[in-house]
């Protein structure tokens, strides 16, 4: 299954009670050959003054409510949990946020 860095997807992610979207972080060149891939959680539930929360536009990515990507909930997962084809895919300067936050929960 073709994936690519950027796109949205609804994910079955394991632990969560109900599936989610999702945005992936693998790179394309590694996605192409290997059976997971990493993501980041969305939800929509706002958290005020979390800075590893990335809002996203209500629109962003094929999203039909503002989101916030929880970039403190990295995680990977089969590419059998995405479920059929992406919601569609974040702007590049928006996946900048979404690295620049991920890189902040990591401390690298």
């Amino acid at each position: 299954m073709p994936v690519s860095r950027g796109e949205v997807y609804l994910a079955a992610i394991p632990g969560q009670t109900k599936p989610r979207p999702a945005v992936v972080l693998t790179a394309d060149w590694l996605s192409r050959y290997a059976l997971d891939v990493t993501v980041v959680p969305l939800t929509s539930v706002a958290r005020g003054g979390f800075p590893t929360r990335v809002e996203l536009a209500a629109g962003e990515g094929g999203l039909q409510v503002r989101s916030y990507a929880k970039c403190d909930q990295v995680t990977t997962i089969p590419k059998a949990l995405l479920a059929g084809r992406p919601f569609g895919r974040l702007p590049a300067a928006r996946m900048k946020g979404i690295e620049d936050a991920v890189r902040l929960s990591l401390g690298i």
